[in-house]
């Protein structure tokens, strides 16, 4: 089993000279979130997801609403969802969210949701592509995003 101290330290070490972009977030579990166990229904760890990227797009200037006003949709076309423990009503937890740079138009995000004693709890990856504003895919990365990729220092 990972823990959150371990993982830092091993993805650290992994890094390449590419910048590793992230982002870190408390979430509280709400009650309407638990099943009749008394845990996180297994559905509202996708949520947990969103709350991950829009944490990551407030903090890095890559928000909802700035890819709306650049002219573009990014629906999900793929998710993936880990689940190692369970989280329960009041605890709090935290989300690590991570940028997976790529060259193909997509935005990558790799999640990590550790308990209040840093265990690996969950992780997981969804994939976005870019629509414009006919809802066709676009094969390169648009201008706003790629100038977004360049100031972050991003190949």
């Amino acid at each position: 089993m990972y823990n959150f101290v371990n993982l830092v330290v091993k993805r650290n070490k992994m890094q390449s000279k590419e910048n590793i972009l992230s982002c870190t977030e408390k979430v509280r579990v709400r009650f309407n979130e638990t099943d009749p166990l008394g845990i996180v229904w297994h559905g509202h760890y996708i949520v947990y997801f969103e709350d991950g990227r829009e944490a990551f797009g407030r903090q890095h200037g890559l928000t909802y609403l700035d890819i709306q006003k650049a002219g573009y949709v990014t629906p999900i076309v793929k998710s993936t969802c880990e689940h190692f423990l369970p989280l329960k009503y009041g605890e709090t937890f935290t989300i690590v969210t991570t940028f997976v740079n790529s060259v193909s138009a997509k935005l990558i995000y790799k999640y990590e949701l550790f308990n209040e004693d840093h265990q690996l709890v969950c992780s997981g990856e969804t994939i976005q592509v870019f629509l414009d504003s006919d809802n066709n895919l676009c094969l390169y990365n648009p201008d706003f995003f790629q100038a977004w990729k360049d100031k972050m220092g991003l190949p």
